[in-house]
């Protein structure tokens, strides 16, 4: 013990305790990180408010946290869709929201619900603009918000969503059918179809929206907006800095309108012994061609827009979400370390 406070000894008793209350000054400012979980429009609930020791992540405007196809925000109040992000990133000094938008729907229809949130979210805060982070479909609904109200946004994360389009979308409508052909198509879409709204109304019930008054469910829009035709004239319609062509880069510029745009995806499907999941990744990533690297989902070379942090991290569609359960590639980045150097990414863009 002597040998350990030795080295400290030409400090008076007065002196040390300055030093050691500059150093806690400076290490552990004390801010508060707050996290809400937003399941309907008109307002958001408190979470989790952190008395953070950084403010590494604290960002000049709300992060805003979109879900992709299928997704929650909170489910029963336990499992966030963006598993332990919100709660990282509040640590860090941000303020997080997480919000719900139609389980199952097309683009068009999820970044209206999101615009109505993102609204609310600014009338909460009182900020001009907010920062948003859509993974998947999520990061398509938040371009959609983005275009139509740019001065609400300064800037937009999208994490492995498809800016070109899903090959697997095509491969499923073609597979369902249109509804205009005879006999089986037709049936086995609708029943396909129902089957998917009824699980959609599920996991908005678990994610807080009432049964009384549920978000409404479209799975054939939805599988049908996120079709590589769909999302091209969707490019069209809300531009961004995407590449020219299907796998060239992405413009040396990473802002349209005004709004900054970033992203970040995986590439491989089985990236953890013990994660059942990757076994329906690795299925889904069979459809694609072995050369077109994808994360079960979305290939690499679709998921490129604006400043791209990385789209070949080691992580599956789900992995880039720190789920299922946190059950991830021990030999990459911790997805969590990701979304938090991205928060400080964003702060110190002035954002």
């Amino acid at each position: 013990m002597k040998n350990i406070i030795k080295p400290f000894g030409w400090l008076s008793t007065g002196a040390s305790i300055a030093a050691l209350s500059m150093l806690a000054m400076t290490s552990t400012t004390a801010i508060a990180g707050n996290y809400y979980n937003c399941a309907q429009a008109t307002g958001c609930a408190k979470v989790d408010r952190n008395i953070t020791f950084t403010k590494y992540d604290a960002t000049k405007y709300p992060i805003v946290m979109a879900h992709g196809f299928l997704g929650w925000n909170r489910a029963l109040n336990v499992l966030d869709y963006f598993n332990g992000i919100p709660q990282t990133l509040s640590r860090n000094g941000a303020e997080v929201y997480a919000t719900k938008t139609s389980t199952i729907n097309s683009v068009e229809f999820r970044g209206e619900q999101l615009l109505s949130q993102v609204r609310t979210i600014r009338a909460i805060t009182g900020s001009d603009k907010v920062n948003l982070v859509g993974h998947s479909q999520g990061g398509l609904d938040s371009r959609y918000v983005a275009s139509v109200d740019p001065q609400a946004v300064a800037s937009v994360t999208t994490v492995a969503s498809p800016h070109q389009g899903t090959g697997f979308a095509d491969t499923l409508a073609a597979g369902l059918g249109d509804g205009e052909g005879a006999g089986a198509d037709t049936l086995r879409a609708k029943l396909v179809y129902t089957f998917a709204e009824i699980v959609g109304l599920g996991i908005g019930a678990a994610s807080g929206i009432p049964l009384t008054n549920p978000q409404k469910q479209d799975a054939k829009a939805a599988i049908n907006s996120l079709s590589t035709e769909s999302i091209s004239a969707f490019n069209i319609k809300h531009p961004g800095p995407i590449a020219s062509s299907y796998c060239g880069n992405t413009p040396a510029n990473n802002v349209t309108n005004g709004v900054a745009y970033y992203s970040f995806s995986g590439v491989g499907q089985s990236t953890s012994l013990v994660d059942p999941s990757d076994s329906i990744l690795k299925f889904t990533g069979s459809f694609y061609d072995k050369s077109d690297l994808n994360d079960g989902l979305v290939t690499r070379c679709s998921s490129r827009i604006g400043t791209v942090i990385r789209d070949d991290y080691r992580m599956n569609h789900l992995d880039s979400i720190n789920q299922f359960f946190g059950l991830v590639s021990l030999s990459e980045t911790n997805p969590l370390s990701v979304y938090r150097q991205q928060g400080n990414r964003l702060k110190n863009a002035g954002f």
